[in-house]
């Protein structure tokens, strides 16, 4: 008789052989670092990427932090007349000025829509030193913030965000198990997390009825990546998957998707 030990084995050899080979056929540079209870699955894991939207999960951690420490208040109202306003993802430069939303709207709107106004405005609020500074606390070697959303000049100039697989692998540990902030601010992010809209690499080919995701996405122009939290009963699987170089975008996410099928696969495995 086949033991429960030797079919897991098999389970984490099968998940293993098939995210080698959607790897292999990825037509940009791909990065992966995939964690499960049995074991990792990691591909140019310490590679630097362009950041794209990713680097909004260590900025909420450090608004946390600084909610923690009481410098930010959840519940403060955001004066919408002085707030400016950038292009790309979100919704807030769409909003009227008399509309009321708190820092917690904005740090959700940072991550459930990808919003770069409210990103922007938590960057201020935080401090981009401090922000920095959170990266460096958390042990995040290849990531670092350089430049606020939709500011292309910064870029020309040579300033950008990035970050590895391995890193963003570390921040979702962090967040669903870490120690550095307290049990109630790491269940808001999960929270906020699980609340994703962005839901076309990782999870799009996941049932989300059976298994839970709590997911981040980031783009730029040749750039698709994903990472997330995946958990079924007592399972749970820590996946971040970052393309660059990609001449069709489209063929990125479904290379991510993918990968986010077999991760599904493997948690409902018994």
């Amino acid at each position: 008789m086949t033991s429960l030990k030797s079919l897991q084995a098999n389970n984490m050899l099968r998940l293993r052989d098939e995210i080698t080979q959607l790897a292999s056929v990825c037509p940009g540079r791909i990065g992966l670092a995939i964690e499960t209870h049995e074991g990792k699955i990691l591909l140019n894991e310490m590679d630097r990427f362009p950041s794209a939207s990713l680097i909004k999960l260590p900025i909420l951690i450090e608004c946390f932090r600084q909610v923690e420490a009481g410098k930010i208040s959840l519940d403060e109202p955001v004066d919408f007349s002085s707030l400016k306003r950038v292009g790309g993802a979100g919704v807030l430069p769409a909003l009227s000025d008399s509309v009321k939303l708190t820092v917690k709207d904005f740090m959700t709107l940072m991550i459930i829509v990808s919003d770069n106004t409210a990103t922007n405005f938590l960057i201020d609020l935080a401090g981009e030193k401090e922000i920095n500074d959170c990266i460096k606390t958390l042990q995040l070697k290849e990531t670092s913030l350089g430049r606020r959303m939709m500011d292309f000049e910064a870029i020309r100039n040579g300033k950008n965000n990035y970050t590895s697989p391995e890193d963003m692998l570390l921040v979702l540990k962090e967040i669903d198990r870490g120690k550095l902030l307290n049990k109630k601010s790491r269940e808001l992010i999960l929270q906020i997390m699980k609340q994703q809209q962005f839901v076309d690499k990782l999870p799009a080919l996941m049932d989300t009825e059976i298994v839970t995701a709590a997911n981040k996405t980031g783009e730029l122009d040749g750039v698709e990546h994903d990472c997330g939290i995946f958990t079924y009963g007592e399972k749970t699987v820590y996946a971040s998957v970052l393309i660059d170089g990609l001449y069709d975008k489209e063929l990125g996410r479904k290379t991510i998707s993918r990968i986010g099928k077999a991760i599904f696969d493997y948690l409902i495995k018994k």
